[in-house]
């Protein structure tokens, strides 16, 4: 028994001797906070005052915009194939040309289409003077029944001959075109200005007349160009929305909607000039404007989404066929909004609140309504514009908590975005105005 109560003693003795260091080391914790003109834990000040990170609330015209994935397509291609049988006499293309439309591509051997020409021509000159011969047998005809001298029968021989020859001379001509036809398959010209491939045939070659196998040579339209993307279901609707001509105009008038997309870029490389710009800053993003150009008629069922194709002009050839690219299509615009950070709304059930600072330093809770949110970014109803919003310390508020404010940490590329919507819509933000309490 006296062994256990001295064991108990030193337990408690250890106890006492501890919570005194705690205590004491607290209080020093509290004081050298308190020098440094800093709360201690719990980020709170005297009073209870609680150190709060603010951003202001921007008024600000949004782009209301739908994001895809599309891949460059050709508004036209074709595979170059011949039409006849025969050799290869002059490749006019090689490999990746450039090439106009109408330009001379492939010729072939063509001295027996050529003779067939011929043959055809001679036919249809000797079938000419038959058909005069029996032209003026005719009108002899005529004559020698006007006086008498055959009966009509005689008259309507010379006629029947004359139809004939008449409808023979018609088919020597058809037959000159046809082999005029035949004589233009020996040479293959571009149908339309674009960028051939790889030439797949030499000076020499047999070719035939086969719609399958390897073509002579392929070549796409490289500007204007197009990209096909695809919409989810539920966007299709916003889309013919914005489609929808105004004020009662005709579908016709109607202005297509813009598509962007960012124009792929090599860090170093010399389009980008070392991925600087002017002032030695980093370079933005090119970006290629085009117009929608088509909506597919139906919704693919398996993957329940939308065809889209929209049309760029491709001068500078930035975009090739078989790119994969992010497409951004500008559907309307949202005038003076007011946009704060999403990560400045507290979700509680069905409602959307956020704090604000009111005048005389304490924390506000305000009901929102979320109307659109785009990257890090909200547009809300219920808070005005300049108003500041809490963004760090939220967690630790109740309403009327006394606070003290600094700028929030706002991630700088969130600002760049909200910089770059707002000047798309026409509202001139700054990277700066995000942070700025």
């Amino acid at each position: 028994m006296r062994r256990k109560s001295l064991a108990l003693s030193l337990i408690v003795l250890l106890l006492v001797a501890g919570g005194g260091w705690w205590w004491k080391a607290r209080s020093t914790e509290g004081k050298t906070a308190e020098a440094a003109g800093a709360p201690a834990r719990g980020a709170s000040g005297p009073g209870g005052t609680q150190m709060v990170g603010v951003v202001t609330a921007l008024r600000r015209d949004v782009p209301v915009t739908v994001e895809a994935s599309g891949t460059v397509t050709p508004i036209n291609q074709v595979d170059i194939r011949a039409q006849t049988t025969s050799t290869v006499r002059d490749v006019l293309v090689h490999d990746g040309q450039t090439v106009a439309k109408g330009q001379s591509l492939f010729r072939f051997d063509e001295r027996a289409d050529r003779a067939n020409l011929d043959k055809a021509r001679a036919q249809l000159a000797r079938d000419k003077a038959s058909l005069a011969d029996l032209q003026r047998q005719y009108e002899r005809a005529k004559d020698l029944l006007a006086q008498k001298f055959v009966a009509q029968s005689a008259l309507d021989t010379a006629q029947a001959n004359l139809e004939a020859g008449r409808s023979l001379v018609d088919g020597d001509a058809a037959a000159v075109q046809a082999a005029s036809v035949a004589l233009s398959y020996n040479e293959l010209r571009a149908p339309f200005a674009g960028r051939a491939g790889a030439v797949n045939v030499w000076p020499g070659s047999l070719v035939q007349a086969s719609a399958t196998g390897t073509p002579l040579v392929n070549i796409v339209q490289i500007d204007p160009i197009a990209i096909s993307f695809n919409l989810p279901e539920t966007e299709l609707a916003p889309v013919l929305e914005a489609m929808r001509p105004t004020d009662g105009a005709k579908p016709s008038t109607a202005t297509p909607l813009e598509v962007q997309v960012v124009l792929p870029r090599i860090e170093g490389g010399p389009s980008s000039k070392d991925g600087k710009d002017s002032k030695g800053g980093k370079s933005a993003d090119a970006v290629a404007r085009g117009r929608l150009s088509f909506v597919d008629n139906l919704v693919d069922a398996t993957t329940g989404t939308i065809k889209l194709k929209a049309e760029f002009e491709n001068g500078a050839q930035k975009l090739w066929p078989g790119q994969y690219l992010r497409v951004r299509m500008t559907l309307r615009s949202m005038k003076d909004v007011v946009v704060v950070p999403q990560a400045a709304i507290i979700l509680r059930g069905n409602d959307r609140q956020v704090y604000v600072v009111a005048p005389d330093k304490t924390a506000q809770l305000k009901t929102v309504k979320l109307r659109y949110t785009f990257g890090e970014m909200a547009v809300v109803d219920g808070v005005d514009a300049g108003a500041m919003v809490v963004l760090d310390g939220k967690q630790n508020l109740r309403p009327g908590t006394p606070v003290r404010t600094q700028p929030a940490a706002v991630d700088p590329a969130a600002a760049a975005r909200l910089a770059a919507a707002s000047a798309a819509a026409g509202g001139g933000a700054s990277a700066t105005d995000v942070a700025a309490p």
